[in-house]
């Protein structure tokens, strides 16, 4: 496979994840706002923005952060190069140029949900509207992963779309939690309180994990035992450790079908010791920021490694 056509799977499938978790980050905060004051909404829509890495932008030509401002920078800005309707055409033109490489499913699952946002977003989006929106980029995505599940060969090409799936996922996971303590919380006084457990429900709703965790937990909202789902618990697809199992076993497969190990292989291997045995006790002695930070900087690393090994630039 040419590394151009690795390359088109890989990013296709970060981009198609990048905006699912975009939208369901946007979908969390919709709700949290609806229930809060002005200020404490704009806070909501603060979080959202800086989260998403975007705030310097944002407020390139944004003075407040009202949520008709916020979700209409975040889906569809001009200015915002990482907008939802920026990646999602990114998602089809790369799905173009692997067009001999994917089903036909896939193909149109990825064309379909591209011709039913693209007009979506090319106008301001509403509050009326923006609940139909955020549902139409979700459905988008669990519709591509269906049809990649249930008509793909499970070859190169399949290999390349989910690597990039979990590389993906694992991000926003870990940009996710880490941004519990630092952006959501106004004081750490608040840690333990009824405005703490309400933003940990927030972060669950953000990686769809509030179903799954209250079906564990019988509803009870504690950050230890988050923390322990959200990291820990292999059930879990959205976890990180389900995503580096996932990543690991789509790598081990790539490597068998071109003979080799290369460095992205070395660098998984270490990230795997780092959260092997781990738990979450010893999280929160080392730091839940230093952590997640450790886990974002081995998936660039990794990310980085598989477009070097695979040549995705040649």
């Amino acid at each position: 496979m040419l590394g151009r056509t690795a390359n088109s799977l890989f990013w296709m499938f970060r981009y198609l994840e990048r905006s699912e978790n975009t939208a369901r980050l946007l979908e969390a905060a919709l709700r949290m706002a609806l229930t809060r004051d002005v200020v404490s909404a704009e806070e909501e829509w603060r979080s959202v923005v800086s989260t998403l890495g975007i705030r310097e932008l944002y407020q390139e030509t944004n003075d407040t952060f009202d949520g008709h401002s916020a979700w209409n920078f975040v889906l569809r800005d001009k200015a915002n190069a990482a907008s939802v309707r920026e990646m999602f055409g990114a998602v089809r033109s790369n799905a173009r140029v692997a067009r001999t490489n994917i089903s036909s499913e896939v193909w149109t699952a990825i064309n379909e949900s591209y011709l039913k946002l693209d007009p979506m977003l090319a106008r301001p989006v509403s509050q009326s509207a923006v609940g139909e929106v955020v549902q139409m980029i979700r459905r988008a995505g669990t519709r591509v992963h269906g049809a990649l599940d249930g008509s793909m060969l499970r070859n190169e090409s399949f290999h390349f779309a989910r690597a990039g799936t979990y590389i993906e996922r694992a991000e926003s996971t870990a940009r996710i939690m880490d941004m519990k303590y630092f952006l959501l919380l106004p004081s750490l006084n608040h840690v333990g309180s009824r405005l703490d457990n309400g933003q940990w429900d927030q972060v669950l709703r953000s990686v769809a994990g509030a179903g799954a965790y209250s079906w564990l937990n019988a509803g009870y909202i504690e950050a230890r035992s988050i923390v322990e789902f959200l990291i820990l618990d292999d059930r879990f697809p959205r976890s990180l450790a389900f995503c580096r199992s996932a990543l690991r076993d789509n790598l081990d497969a790539l490597a068998r079908m071109h003979g080799e190990k290369g460095r992205c292989h070395e660098l998984m291997a270490e990230a795997d010791e780092r959260i092997n045995n781990l738990t979450v006790d010893q999280i929160f002695d080392r730091g839940l920021h230093e952590f997640l930070s450790d886990v974002m900087a081995r998936n660039v690393a990794i990310a980085d490694a598989i477009a070097e090994d695979y040549r995705f630039l040649a």
